[in-house]
Order: structure tokens, then sequence, then C-alpha cells
């Protein structure tokens, strides 16, 4: 597992209230998929997300919990 692809998805979670799931695969260059396996390893590693079904179809994330907006 590479960490750039977890830490980049975690930035764009942190900077957006909420993510389609479609529109990450699309930024990164890979599968829906893929995606999903990336959440549930940052979730499993104790990041604070929740996925959600969207009106619009597709699932969405958000970055939830503990971590705050302003980082640094």
């Amino acid at each position: 597992m590479k960490m750039e692809p977890l830490i980049g998805i975690l930035s764009i979670l942190l900077q957006r209230e909420k993510v389609a799931s479609p529109e990450l695969a699309e930024q990164f260059e890979v599968s829906r998929r893929t995606i999903r396996r990336d959440i549930e390893s940052l979730c499993r590693a104790g990041t604070p997300i929740s996925t959600a079904q969207g009106a619009g179809g597709g699932r969405t994330a958000k970055a939830a919990g503990r971590f705050g907006r302003n980082i640094g």
C-alpha cells in the first residue's frame, strides 16, 4: 500500500465537507473500488471518515470527528 494516495485522499477530505468517490477516483486515476479500499484503510488506521449514499448516486465521504479543518 502506498501512502501518497491515502494522504492525498485525507487532504481532500479535510479541505472539503463532502467528496464523491467517483470524483476521487478520477482525480487519482484509479477505480472507485480502489478509492473504497483506500478509505477502508484510512478507517482501519483510526481516521474518522464517514460514508453515505449520495442523492445523485454513488458514495460520498467526509472527514469527521477529531480532525479540525486547520492543520499546521
